[in-house]
């Protein structure tokens, strides 16, 4: 079976995916990938099985060398970005995973996000605020992008006058993400990990001496008995926050702007009912055009997908933006409805690496989203939108509204 559907870096798969997958689906549970040498899993059943799957793992260093395992060492020129993510909770396995979760977890509480409300709720508004004063502009550079940045900045406790450093850092690491990046790519993503790891050691050495009540104070202090976290671990969380929470808030944003202008009906019928529709249109928007499209995992001992066997040192890439379209499990999938309430979508995955921040991350949603409707009931698209060329992690370039 072929993925001859399948055709991440072209301008309009990434634009509309989702006949692409739907093709996918009808094909096979599993197919080959030559160009990346992965094998592709679309449906729903699949995909939020092996999420789960203890065979199957985000690394395979805890248990196999790179030689063993079929797969060629990292670059040591790269060496500056894979310290960074190897030590980040989404690229871990247990037990490090499993120990390293339940120390952020002490601190990362849902207490802490629930006091930032206020927070987020403020930010949101002044953002929509500028907005109207100008009569709109680019909602994805106006109101989506600054307005996590913000949040995960005031949550760490990073100056104001800092927090311009961070979209550049954290665009250009999770630019490794995509398939198949470029040298140029990866000589970005370095110099912005070795950036970014010097600014929090440093935040870090800040917070030892004077604490605050910010979560790098928070990670400092923790502990679990005599278990600590290592500063390089710390480093490793706080870029993870910035980098997984706002890449899905911000994309979800313009993605999910762009959903509701393309269903005039189901964004009148949300503006008509916002504090009633509100949660399920935030959850309908996140499944209907996910911003995390594959996320992918290695084959630690041999699997059986549908009677075809992938074997141990393979990689799977599951495909989130088909499942959460699959009509095996999504009644009409391909159609927006803000009032969805059978919606188990798995936009923020499952299992051990279901996404830590997911609460903070529908807190920013619902107050964006709640803003914008309330205050602009009038926003119109003034064009249609570009799409970034990134596919893996996939949104807008912009958004031109007028108010």
């Amino acid at each position: 079976m072929t993925a001859a559907h399948f055709d991440p870096w072209s301008p309009a798969f990434v634009a509309h995916p989702y006949d692409a997958y739907a093709a996918l689906r009808d094909e096979g549970a599993v197919h080959f990938y030559e160009p990346t040498g992965q094998w592709l899993v679309p449906r729903y059943a699949d995909v939020s099985a092996l999420l789960r799957d203890r065979r199957l793992g985000r690394t395979y260093t805890h248990r196999f060398g790179h030689e063993e395992f079929g797969r060629s060492a990292p670059d040591p020129a790269h060496e500056p970005f894979h310290t960074l993510n190897d030590h980040g909770l989404l690229d871990l396995e247990a037990p490090d995973h499993t120990r390293i979760r339940r120390l952020v977890a002490k601190a990362f509480t849902p207490r802490m996000v629930a006091a930032l409300q206020p927070t987020v709720a403020r930010l949101a508004d002044d953002l929509v605020t500028g907005l109207l004063a100008d009569g709109g502009g680019d909602l994805v550079a106006a109101v989506a992008e600054p307005l996590p940045v913000a949040v995960i900045a005031e949550m760490l406790g990073v100056p104001e006058g800092d927090r311009p450093l961070l979209r550049p850092w954290s665009a250009a690491i999770t630019g490794m993400f995509e398939l198949n990046p470029s040298e140029e790519t990866a000589r970005r993503a370095v110099r912005a990990s070795t950036e970014f790891s010097d600014y929090l050691r440093a935040l870090i050495r800040a917070r030892r001496t004077t604490p605050g009540d910010d979560l790098v104070s928070a990670l400092v202090q923790v502990a679990d008995g005599t278990d600590v976290l290592s500063e390089q671990e710390m480093v490793s969380t706080c870029v993870l926050l910035l980098n997984a929470g706002h890449e899905a808030t911000v994309n979800t944003t313009g993605n999910g702007w762009w959903a509701l202008f393309r269903n005039p009906g189901e964004l009148a019928r949300l503006r008509g009912a916002v504090d009633e529709l509100l949660p399920t249109a935030v959850e309908e928007l996140m499944r209907h055009d996910t911003p995390l499209q594959m996320f992918e995992r290695w084959v630690l001992d041999d699997i059986e997908i549908d009677g075809t066997t992938v074997p141990r040192g393979s990689e799977v890439a599951l495909l989130f933006g088909s499942a959460n379209r699959d009509p095996a499990r999504f009644a009409d999938p391909d159609r927006l409805d803000v009032g969805r309430t059978d919606n188990p979508h798995i936009t923020f995955g499952a299992g051990i690496h279901f996404c830590l921040g997911a609460p903070l991350a529908r807190m920013e949603l619902t107050e964006s989203y709640g803003a914008l409707l309330r205050r602009a009931p009038g926003m119109r698209l003034l064009r249609e939108p570009v799409w970034q060329p990134g596919y893996v992690i996939r949104g807008l370039e912009e958004l031109a509204v007028e108010i």
